[in-house]
């Protein structure tokens, strides 16, 4: 068997044209969404998710507002353009690119975004009115990949989730995700004894480590959806996953690949959050 797959290029290009609909008729009843990002210094990698970020905001009618500050900002500077962003009437959205230099507290600044503007979904509120399933804005990448799931129509329901990393960003909230969506989840981490155990019994298995073909296609069990988070450089310099890819297409039923998986679904669910902020904060919630 070769597995089928999950392109979150050709998803998220669909979602885009939708999203460009949206925002046109909005635009109609005078209301632009729109995005601020901060970028503090001169991170290439940084540098290069911003830039794709302002083209997806212009491809699909979104006002992106980008603020570029050197690693010399004081932390109280940075907090106070947040501030500031926060009382914007025209900016729905913030986001502050990470990493940040060391002399900036993270938590600071995740902390101090308004949770009506945080579309990034990093905000302890949002956090926690994820948990309990309440009304929220998702963070971006695990939100993409439940997107990816649903959209072959994978039935999540009472299937066994393995979720392999347990970052703040993906692996903990993606596995309460799927929670919601009634799966069982279980998470393995680098202190995980047997891990093989586990990932061969998934049903559906994330991995999300940073570790380049970390999961072979013998650590996964038949027929299992694979999804792959890393994204990793090789000493080619070649983009590659955490998956091997090659072995896990003999034993998956569905696979992501890397690049063009997961990456451009976290860009397009920032839009949606964006555009879904734009209508909260109007009262269009069934617009």
């Amino acid at each position: 068997m070769s597995a089928e797959i999950i392109s979150g290029k050709e998803l998220a290009k669909s979602k885009r044209e939708e999203m460009k609909k949206e925002t046109a008729r909005l635009k109609e009843s005078g209301i632009v969404p729109g995005l601020a990002v901060i970028l503090v210094g001169e991170d290439p990698a940084s540098q290069s998710y911003v830039k794709a970020k302002q083209k997806a905001c212009e491809e699909t009618g979104i006002l992106s507002e980008m603020d570029h500050v050197t690693t010399s900002i004081s932390e109280e500077e940075l907090l106070t353009k947040i501030e500031n962003l926060n009382k914007a009437d025209h900016i729905h959205g913030i986001l502050v690119q990470l990493p940040l230099p060391d002399h900036i507290s993270e938590k600071k600044v995740i902390e101090t975004i308004d949770p009506e503007k945080d579309v990034d979904g990093f905000h302890p509120i949002n956090i926690g009115r994820m948990m309990t399933g309440q009304q929220a804005f998702l963070p971006c990448t695990p939100f993409g990949i439940v997107e990816m799931i649903k959209s072959k129509n994978i039935d999540i329901q009472g299937k066994h989730v393995v979720v392999v990393g347990r970052s703040n960003i993906v692996g903990k909230p993606v596995g309460q995700l799927l929670l919601n969506e009634h799966a069982t989840v279980t998470y393995c981490h680098s202190r995980t004894k047997n891990m093989q155990e586990y990932t061969r019994s998934a049903d559906i298995l994330i991995v999300a480590v940073g570790r380049e073909h970390f999961i072979a296609g013998d650590d996964i069990k038949e027929g299992a959806v694979v999804i792959d988070v890393g994204v990793n450089r090789n000493k080619e310099g070649k983009l590659t996953g955490d998956v091997d890819f090659a072995s896990a297409e003999q034993k998956a039923s569905y696979l992501t690949p890397v690049p063009g998986g997961v990456g451009p679904m976290t860009i397009t669910m920032l839009l949606h959050n964006t555009i879904l902020s734009a209508k909260w904060k109007h009262n269009l919630n069934g617009f």
